[in-house]
């Protein structure tokens, strides 16, 4: 065989792969759980506007000072803002514990993204926990501007 045309097929095959890849874009609304009702619902648009355009939301709530011993609080937040854009996406995972400020509080994926990821959870594969250790941290060889 030749190897020229050994290596023209194998790039013909890999610009084909990579043609049917798609982008995920994440990104990050940050709340605290005392939130005005007005500035709530223009993090909700943010949120709105964000998985409109296909691109997957991680929402995370912020507690300071005594707010850290209401995580009550952030829960239900995350819950009103779930179902209040339910129709445009669902909830991929909650983070059981809070911390002083909760990342990874709820993703919340595009619904385009959606489908697959539910098959995937009926399934069993995938882990949901991309670049994480099981307990949802971040090892340090990952961490970015560390």
């Amino acid at each position: 065989m030749d190897y020229g045309k050994f290596k023209y097929e194998s790039a013909v095959k890999a610009r084909e792969s990579r043609k049917n890849q798609t982008q995920t874009v994440v990104k990050e609304i940050k709340l605290r759980p005392k939130i005005d009702p007005h500035d709530y619902g223009t993090k909700r648009g943010h949120v709105e506007r964000f998985l409109r355009a296909g691109d997957k939301v991680k929402v995370t709530i912020m507690f300071r000072g005594r707010e850290q011993s209401r995580p009550e609080l952030g829960f239900r937040l995350l819950q009103r803002l779930s179902s209040d854009v339910e129709e445009l996406g669902f909830v991929e995972s909650v983070r059981a514990e809070p911390a002083r400020s909760c990342p990874g509080g709820a993703g919340v994926g595009s619904g385009a993204h959606g489908e697959r990821a539910r098959r995937r959870r009926r399934s069993g594969t995938g882990s949901g926990l991309a670049g994480r250790d099981l307990a949802g941290r971040i090892p340090d060889g990952k961490r970015r501007g560390r």
